[in-house]
């Protein structure tokens, strides 16, 4: 079975969590991604525990699939090795601070020379423009510049970390994916590559769609704890069950909050779905009263077969025998012949065509300099010779 981008060549300069989740994208649905590490540490999301093989589980998970060459970019052999492999590659993707590739010697200006059709896509906190930009920073930072960590939490308490990057990951890895795909898309007209800012800090404030159009157009502004599908309303909430654990209440529409009351039997409270906050405050404690009085298990059973959109909240413990994770095959078992079975996140774009696949785990560090170097027409003694001066490993 063919894979939708099975002639696509990437190399990939990026670490932890953003880049490598975007180039994982690619490399699931067939590209070539190759991963370049210094010759010093490499991507440091290598460590950690619990490891699979020499590495961790977090860095098997997000390097699926891919090569890897270790190469001192820092070197004059160690450039001319780029710029070759530049030379034959659809993609460039890197996460470096604004300015580090250009003093290099290996930014796009200088890439696109030899290689005019190159998309070159920079993932980087601030983007590559502004008084931020060569500002350090995580996630929580760029989610605060963004206005979105302000909204995060309960009302009258001080803002939630929320338990996933946001930024990392929906305002620069997925954004950066679906850039790159643009980029290959129009270059099939013009044939010209092009430079791609992705700024995580841009993307999150992205995500705003629900909130800021208000504040935009009329001056309202969200405020914390009060926002309709964040805390405000007794419809959509989470309700803790009589051995502990929880219920999700979504019914948004009326006629899935009509049929809650109705289970609930509290048809009383149907009229008052979009009653003051006060009011759905105290709506909230008698519906937690009522949700104490079963277990989980058995309010799960009680809407079985009601369109309310209530559901119980997984844990980790619960994913693997959940019958929609389990018909979906949102986890793979990888048999490696050296480490033998790795439980694996699956890739999660159902193509009918041209599926995602794991077809390998992450590479070692290194595993692939000599093949790929011995494909660009280095001899195995001129390998030989750049491992000991150390510009590659």
């Amino acid at each position: 079975m063919s894979s939708a981008l099975n002639s696509l060549r990437v190399l990939d300069l990026t670490r932890l969590l953003p880049g490598p989740y975007c180039t994982m994208l690619l490399a699931d649905y067939g590209a070539e991604v190759i991963k370049i590490e210094d010759t010093n540490l490499g991507d440091y999301a290598r460590a950690g525990e619990p490891k699979v093989g020499e590495d961790s589980a977090f860095f098997h998970s997000l390097n699926r699939n891919k090569k890897s060459i270790c190469l001192d970019l820092k070197s004059e052999q160690g450039k001319a090795i780029f710029l070759k492999l530049v030379e034959k590659v659809d993609v460039v993707v890197e996460s470096f601070r604004p300015g580090v590739m250009d003093k290099l010697g290996v930014g796009y200006e200088e890439l696109k020379k030899i290689n005019p059709s190159l998309i070159y896509c920079a993932v980087t906190g601030y983007g590559q423009t502004g008084p931020y930009a060569k500002q350090p920073g995580h996630d929580l930072n760029y989610i605060s510049y963004a206005g979105l960590l302000e909204l995060f939490g309960e009302r009258n308490r001080k803002p939630t970390v929320p338990p996933v990057p946001i930024a990392d990951l929906g305002g620069g890895a997925l954004l950066a994916t679906v850039g790159i795909l643009m980029a290959l898309f129009e270059r099939e007209r013009s044939g010209k590559g092009q430079f791609i800012d992705i700024s995580m800090m841009d993307g999150a404030l992205s995500w705003l769609q629900l909130n800021l159009p208000d504040y935009l157009t009329a001056n309202i502004p969200s405020k914390r704890g009060e926002l309709q599908l964040s805390g405000k309303n007794a419809f959509y909430e989470v309700y803790e069950t009589k051995d502990g654990r929880f219920l999700s209440v979504g019914a948004v529409e009326p006629k899935f909050w009509k049929e809650f009351c109705r289970v609930i039997e509290r048809e009383d409270l149907i009229q008052k779905q979009y009653a003051p906050i006060q009011i759905q405050d105290q709506m909230k404690v008698e519906i937690q009263a009522i949700i104490s009085t079963k277990t989980q298990k058995e309010w799960v059973e009680v809407f079985s077969n009601v369109e309310a959109c209530v559901s119980p909240l997984n844990s980790f413990e619960d994913l693997e025998s959940d019958p929609q994770i389990i018909e979906r095959e949102l986890f793979q078992t990888f048999n490696d012949p050296e480490l033998g079975e790795v439980k694996l996140i699956s890739p999660p774009i159902k193509m009918s065509e041209t599926p995602g696949t794991i077809r390998e785990l992450a590479p070692k560090s290194g595993q692939h300099t000599n093949c790929i170097l011995a494909e660009h027409g280095y001899s195995s003694e001129k390998i030989e010779e750049l491992r000991n001066q150390r510009v590659i490993r």
